[in-house]
């Protein structure tokens, strides 16, 4: 016998509140346990192909951490000194951007940039401001997240955790549909797809597309001879992960750095111009209709939302959640707007009573 509606709400509302309870208080302390399991959420589907292919489950997961700690090793000797070292000379130029923006503007519009103009205060305060704390915000852009001991214990966690979960990854999910109540299994099952299939369908296909879209803005851009293209480019691909984020602010920041450098030859504008033009129209004609699809259900309004609230309650863990979450609760809110149009809240005594 089933237990009452009441007492269910009851036990499962108690469960959502232990489980906020436990992120709001180790906050940034599961942050690597967190990533290590998205890490093989996202590498599951890899691992199952080489199955299918004859490897089995450890050969398979052996060959993707292989290829894994090549990529990495790449990375921290090619791209991430290239990219800390852009990112800091651009902080460190600002100033000198701030003073060439009066320059331009005195130049071509003299009357917003008179002595009691409120254009010429904040310019000189923004100045002043980068001026003052430039070096410490490349520092602080390059650390503020973790101290040494933790990016430490980030680099060494992470890559265990991630192993051994992508391993042990079906026979985890097999007990943990063992723990599902029988009276509810099959719709718990039935959400749990239609969760996966979102996430599988939206992050992994935008994650898919910002890398794509981040390696072609930084190669193009580094082409253009834009200076601080590749950190320009990194972050315009990782924007994009919130649909015409990246490309509306990535491009304002390649014209805004093209406008100083190439003042003197605009048709070298208009080619970073063209550059995230031709990106949105790769992006929008072919890599989202073919890689995420239009029917996962995350609208970029309501993903922005979930990223401001869960990073507000829980902080770079709530933002590293938020998006998952977000799947899981606009499942859940489709299942309860269907049961509620078959009930008969919607429906109404009469036509309840015909069925």
């Amino acid at each position: 016998m089933a237990l009452p509606v009441g007492i269910q709400l009851r036990w499962w509302g108690i469960g959502l509140a232990v489980f906020a309870l436990i992120m709001w208080a180790l906050g940034n302390v599961i942050f690597p346990f967190v990533a290590g399991a998205a890490i093989a959420y996202f590498l599951d589907p890899v691992a199952d192909r080489l199955e299918r292919m004859g490897c089995t489950r450890v050969v398979a997961t052996l060959i993707i951490t292989f290829v894994a700690i090549i990529a990495f090793i790449a990375g921290s000797l090619i791209l991430i000194p290239t990219f800390i070292s852009q990112l800091s000379e651009l902080i460190a130029n600002a100033p000198a951007y701030s003073q060439k923006v009066q320059a331009i503007l005195q130049e071509r519009l003299p009357s917003l940039m008179e002595p009691d103009s409120a254009v010429r205060a904040t310019l000189n305060d923004l100045g002043e401001a980068l001026r003052a704390r430039s070096g410490q915000l490349a520092n602080s852009v390059i650390t503020s997240a973790f101290s040494v001991i933790e990016i430490l214990i980030f680099i060494v966690v992470v890559p265990v955790v991630a192993f051994y979960l992508l391993l042990d990854w079906d026979r985890m999910i097999a007990v943990i549909d063992g723990w599902i109540p029988r009276d509810h299994a099959e719709t718990v099952r039935q959400l749990a797809r239609e969760v996966d299939q979102t996430l599988a369908g939206f992050v992994r296909g935008q994650l898919t597309v910002s890398a794509i879209l981040g390696a072609y803005y930084a190669i193009a851009l580094m082409l253009a001879g834009l200076q601080f293209g590749l950190v320009v480019g990194l972050i315009a691909g990782v924007i994009s992960f919130i649909p015409y984020v990246g490309a509306i602010f990535g491009g304002a920041l390649a014209l805004g750095l093209a406008l100083f450098q190439f003042w003197g030859t605009p048709w070298w504008i208009g080619v970073v111009a063209i550059i995230f033009v031709i990106g949105q129209m790769v992006e929008g004609n072919f890599l989202t209709p073919k890689l995420v699809g239009g029917s996962v259900g995350l609208h970029p309004v309501w993903l922005m939302f979930a990223l401001s609230v869960f990073g507000s309650l829980f902080g770079f863990v709530g933002m590293l959640v938020a998006v998952p979450l977000a799947a899981t609760l606009g499942v859940f809110s489709r299942f309860g707007v269907g049961r509620y149009l078959d009930g008969r809240l919607y429906q109404g005594l009469d036509a309840t009573d015909q069925d």
